[in-house]
């Protein structure tokens, strides 16, 4: 392992910019800097361009309607995202191509052509209508495992113009509940379970417990997932006239449901999102605009061909799965890859081995899970033929210099482009991320904003900073994918996106350009701390102890100084079976000086043999704040194990 992040730390030193190969360039689908210059002259007139190439029932009467924070994009236009995922591919070539390649974590496979894809979304659509009466305008919750009938589910609501709520599968029942009671669902669509290392995830009886006050509930779809004799009497327990399950409704309907033509503004889906209060946000999307958007940035970012196997490893739970799993390049008629399971089981190879085994050509995951792979080490990705891969991706939260370069050297073998973006659920879609053929990366940098997006850093008054400076990130002018609100909470959407800088959208996340213009994301503004005076990125302090060979991961917050305003906490887990001591602890804070200096000293570093994270990975510094400033603990809700943060809570008194 020292070899190896030696040889990395070399790599960083000789070369901080990675320019795309001729050889790339030559096929890449934007290869032509001018993109930038044409799409800056008219950014509405760059997007209609882009969205012309969807089908639309009827054409929009004009593009841009704005007035701040409210926007309709393709006003006026008749489309439905359904149909330019599935119907109009199987009129081409693409009719018996696969839409998707799925795997689930014991092993099970499935292969659904596009025309497998076509009759089973109609005919669940047919469910939705004949059976429930679900119509138009009606909210369905989906609260699945990664199994394909959860991407039917999905676009059957899609087509016949329900606005669906994907609920992560890893959620508590109390979690469940709250977000079918904030959109009133009508209807649940779920599995008997699930698997997670091996593990039953018992998702109907969660069901069950959240439905006890669910008033607006009129119906369950029950998938069959589960085997190992798990029957309905011994594991599922049906309730007669509410539940159905899916094999057996699917029988008794027509299958012949037809798209409804949604108006471009016509919402496709909520989901919900943590707000810094606690209380989820029900972000809204609708569909014309977010529909291009993924469209066309699926295309741009991953310079998407028809003969690509494409792996987005997000859950369809988080929107990174609804823009890049669903839409976006279902809407492209790819070919995509669903795996069901964790990464690491049955062992530390199982995402390598997907890749092999069908020929994945673009991979596209967050940097936890990367920075896991490097805590596991080169040699599970040596076990197996990658080949086949040509651009990865980065996607959830800011990556370190060092895990981005781990991945390209170890995993894209130096060869694939490796694409950072940044984007939000409240984007939409991909917001700042090279363009493959056209930009130079580096590592660490999301680079530049796509074509057609305005972006800006301003300081707290609201003067756009210079290059070399910092500050706050924000979007000057309206894009397609952007949210149109928050479900049933209007004033709560002016006051969080739109009150900070007037008729500019906030991100929350701070951001620096370097004197080339490119960006660097240094996470929420309130993970951006103020010590002595001076702004320091919580970002900045975990890349540099992660850069120390004995960490494999760091977490870092301000808590509470009565002289200093705040002082630097670090929650750190250590490679293998390395010690944390003080030792350990006086190096790494000499380490974070030399990398950045003494001002940015940790006073306190903690370690733990695993951070607090959401079950996307992200890293829950809410809950480490609660801990190091002593407060009560916020909702625990979205971890992926409750029981760290109390363990973090009672490691942190002690040596405190």
């Amino acid at each position: 392992m020292a070899v190896e992040i030696r040889a990395i730390e070399a790599l960083l030193q000789e070369n901080r910019s990675f320019s795309p190969s001729a050889e790339f360039a030559s096929t890449a689908i934007l290869n032509d800097p001018a993109i930038y210059d044409v799409a800056a002259k008219d950014p509405v007139a760059f997007w209609a361009e882009a969205a012309r190439e969807l089908h639309w029932f009827k054409p929009w009467d004009k593009a841009l309607e704005w007035k701040a924070p409210d926007a309709q994009w393709f006003a006026g236009g008749k489309i439905n995202a359904c149909y330019n995922c599935v119907d109009r591919h199987i009129s081409t070539p693409r009719r018996n191509k696969a839409a998707i390649i799925w795997e689930g974590e014991n092993g099970e496979t499935r292969t659904l052509t596009y025309w497998d894809l076509y009759r089973e979304v109609r005919r669940f659509a047919s469910v939705l209508t004949e059976h429930f009466g679900i119509k138009k305008g009606d909210r369905v919750c989906i609260y699945m495992p990664m199994v394909p009938e959860l991407a039917i589910a999905m676009l059957a609501c899609a087509r016949i113009g329900a606005i669906h709520s994907v609920v992560f599968g890893g959620f508590s029942a109390e979690s469940l509940q709250d977000r079918i009671n904030d959109s009133e669902c009508r209807l649940v669509i779920t599995a008997d379970g699930g698997y997670r290392r091996g593990t039953v995830i018992p998702l109907k009886r969660n069901v069950d417990e959240a439905l006890v006050n669910c008033p607006s509930v009129e119906g369950v779809v029950v998938v069959r997932r589960l085997g190992h004799g798990l029957t309905d009497e011994t594991f599922t327990r049906m309730h007669e006239m509410r539940d159905h399950w899916w094999h057996r409704v699917a029988e008794d309907v027509s299958g012949k449901s037809e798209c409804e033509e949604m108006d471009s503004e016509d919402m496709l889906y909520v989901l919900y999102t943590s707000g810094s209060t606690g209380k989820p946000k029900g972000i809204v999307h609708t569909t014309g605009g977010y529909l291009a958007g993924c469209y066309a940035t699926t295309k741009w970012v991953f310079d998407l061909k028809d003969d690509d196997v494409y792996w987005c490893t997000a859950d369809c739970g988080w929107v990174t799965g609804h823009s890049y799993t669903v839409y976006g390049p279902l809407a492209n008629g790819a070919t995509i890859v669903m795996y069901e399971g964790a990464p690491d089981f049955p062992d530390k190879d199982r995402f390598w081995s997907i890749c092999e085994k069908y020929g994945v050509t673009i991979f596209y995951t967050a940097p936890t899970a990367i920075r896991a792979f490097m805590k596991w080490g080169p040699e599970y990705a040596q076990k197996h033929d990658l080949s086949s891969l040509r651009l990865l991706g980065s996607v959830g939260e800011p990556i370190n210099p060092e895990a981005w370069m781990w991945y390209q050297q170890y995993i894209g073998e130096g060869r694939c482009p490796v694409v950072d973006t940044w984007w939000q659920t409240e984007t939409g879609h991909i917001m700042i991320s090279p363009l493959p053929g056209i930009t130079p990366t580096k590592p660490g940098s999301a680079t530049r904003p796509l074509p057609g997006i305005l972006v800006d850093v301003l300081d707290e008054k609201g003067n756009s900073v210079p290059l070399g400076g910092g500050g706050y990130l924000v979007m000057t002018h309206p894009w397609p994918g952007m949210t149109r609100g928050l479900y049933g909470d209007p004033q709560r959407f002016k006051d969080v996106y739109w009150s900070k800088y007037p008729g500019i959208y906030f991100t929350g996340d701070g951001a620096k350009r370097d004197e080339d213009g490119y960006f660097w994301l240094l996470g929420r503004v309130d993970d951006v701390m103020n010590v002595a005076g001076h702004r320091i990125s919580t970002m900045e302090v975990e890349s540099a102890l992660v850069d120390h060979p004995a960490v494999a991961e760091a977490a870092v917050i301000g808590k509470h100084h009565d002289l200093k305003g705040q002082a630097i906490s670090a929650f750190v887990t250590l490679k293998g079976s390395r010690a944390g001591n003080s030792e350990m602890a006086d190096d790494l804070k000499e380490h974070v000086v030399k990398k950045i200096g003494a001002i940015c000293r940790p006073d306190d570093i903690i370690f733990t043999a695993e951070l607090p994270k959401t079950r996307s990975g992200k890293i829950m510094r809410r809950l480490l704040r609660d801990i190091a400033e002593g407060r009560a603990l916020g909702d625990t809700t979205t971890l992926a194990d409750p029981g760290v943060v109390q363990s973090l809570r009672e490691r942190y008194e002690e040596e405190g």
